[in-house]
């Protein structure tokens, strides 16, 4: 139960829908979608769009897309995989004769094309209700007439002003006046709004055909892109068949790679051989090993992850609970490991979405341009911010994830499903680029070691270990960080502007039809039922 002399949010409950986002606007935009006879799909991708406007630090439709989906309420979990290719032109050897080894965040040469309205499309073809001119409205009604910063995008917006200057087309749109708007302030995107429009009017090839397409890849080419028109054209999505690991009864889905959602699994195999209800939830001991696990998740996702069909290491493998207890020998209760490498993990940004409707259709949705205001190029004429995906890319021709033409990269960006006995349970996802394996774990252990509300599970102190150095929260308690300290590892506090991830879930009772959410309080957002 909550401490209600302390500050905090409670667990939302409703029984006939419920959507918990990153942003106000967005959960309200969608749940009124939902009220309005939308599914959850349907109120999915209104909350996408409304953050694509509303958050855009964190997402754009010049990102990716990829989507959970489980229908009345049954486990039958169904993966779209919405994630964008590099151009036909990205060879190895072209970007190693611009004396390149690696793409900057900032670099023409990381925008992979875009792969999210790709993404909403098809699936809502399949899936959707309602039709996409009510679905994108409040997100261009936003666009057009305006919307008020909230603070956490606010503070973010401040954060990346040098970001923001170093392309004009993007600091006219995002730094009005010269300076990012403060909190309150309200602001607007017309010409998104416009290309939002264009997808209403002419559906797919609103977008990656005629003006809006031809503009987009005339900017990227004017910059020294090799992106095509041909290239934008030719982007695909599929459905694909979500990996899975059983925690404790429990079956955990995830998008199968280019995705890094494998990660995650691995964490709960190697740790589902503790029993890490016998320690307290802020323990040394839990978070140790919590640390350890991740490590060495990490350190084989580094090694072997990419896009599937160009992995040396079977997915079955890395999922096997073999392969994880072998992992898990190397693993000390008393000590840290100091043989692994330094993993060079980062976080980011982006948004995540869970939506659960009346009929228990449940949606995992997650839709992102990777690091804070993607590239930080934009497309004027479209109001298109462009994702920088490939700076995932490896250089290293003996690297499955290295850059080849019209390949997709290694993706951060995972949502979540949870299933029990045949149903659907949970929709869930927490944010934070390299964090987001460690977030999910925390998030389900929470609640399935330690029967956590979701709101108290999302609250509750992070912990990231990077590699040779292990990011902690500040509200972690101080006897469990000099544990820490006394284990062997280095400890470094997370900067109180950017905490760890961001997250949301809505946990599905269904013997009571009741739904209950979360949504992360280290963003602006919140989760809204009826």
């Amino acid at each position: 139960m909550r401490d209600f002399t302390k500050s905090g949010r409670s667990t939302v409950h409703a029984m006939n829908g419920m959507v918990a986002t990153s942003h106000p606007l967005a959960t309200s935009a969608a749940n009124e979608t939902l009220r309005n006879g939308g599914n959850a799909l349907d109120a999915a991708i209104c909350a996408s769009a409304v953050l694509c406007v509303v958050e855009p630090q964190s997402t754009g439709i010049g990102g990716d897309c990829f989507i959970l989906m489980a229908n009345n309420g049954s486990d039958k979990v169904i993966g779209y995989n919405g994630s964008g290719r590099s151009p036909a032109a990205a060879t190895l050897d072209y970007f190693r004769g611009l004396g390149l080894d690696e793409f900057q965040s900032d670099s023409i040469h990381a925008i992979t094309m875009p792969g999210a309205i790709d993404a909403w499309l098809n699936t809502h073809k399949d899936h959707g209700r309602m039709d996409m001119a009510d679905i994108l409205a409040p997100a261009i009604d936003f666009a057009h007439k305006g919307y008020p910063i909230h603070c956490r995008v606010g503070s973010d917006w401040a954060r990346h002003l040098d970001r923001l200057q170093k392309d004009a087309d993007t600091a006219a749109i995002f730094l009005p006046g010269g300076k990012p708007p403060r909190e309150g302030d309200v602001h607007t995107q017309p010409r998104l709004g416009d290309t939002l429009q264009s997808i209403v009017r002419h559906g797919r090839e609103g977008f990656y055909e005629g003006p809006v397409g031809e503009a987009m890849i005339a900017t990227l080419q004017a910059k020294g892109g090799v992106h095509s028109l041909a290239d934008l054209n030719a982007v695909r999505g599929q459905y694909v068949k979500p990996i899975t690991t059983t925690y404790r009864g429990y079956t955990v889905h995830q998008i199968p790679p280019n995705n890094q959602g494998l990660t995650a699994l691995i964490m709960l195999n190697i740790l589902e051989g503790f029993d890490l209800a016998r320690y307290e939830p802020l323990s040394v001991e839990r978070t140790h090993l919590e640390i350890e696990a991740g490590r060495l998740a990490f350190k084989a996702r580094n090694e072997t992850m990419a896009d599937l069909e160009h992995m040396t290491i079977s997915v079955e493998t890395m999922l096997s609970k073999d392969w994880a207890a072998d992992l898990r020998a190397q693993i000390s209760l008393d000590h840290a490991m100091t043989d692994l490498p330094d993993l060079g993990l980062t976080t980011s940004d982006t948004i995540y979405i869970s939506v659960v409707d009346q009929d228990r259709n449940a949606v995992s949705f997650i839709n992102s341009i990777f690091t804070a205001f993607g590239s930080g190029i934009m497309c004027p004429h479209t109001g298109v911010m462009f994702q920088n995906r490939g700076k995932s890319f490896q250089f290293d021709p003996a690297h499955p994830n290295c850059i080849a033409p019209n390949k997709r990269p290694m993706h951060t960006i995972m949502p979540g499903m949870l299933s029990r006995d045949g149903n659907v349970i949970m929709p869930y996802g927490v944010m934070g680029g390299d964090y987001q394996p460690y977030g999910h774990t925390r998030l389900l252990t929470n609640i399935i070691d330690y029967a956590m509300d979701p709101q108290s599970a999302l609250d509750m102190p992070r912990v990231f270990g990077m590699g040779n150095v292990v990011e902690i929260e500040r509200s972690l308690p101080d006897e469990t960080v000099q544990g820490l300290i006394q284990r062997g590892h280095t400890i470094d506090y997370v900067d109180q502007a950017s905490p760890h991830g961001g997250g949301q879930a809505i946990l599905i009772d269904h013997e009571r039809g009741i739904l209950s959410g979360g949504s992360d309080p280290r963003k602006d957002g919140c989760a809204l039922g009826f």
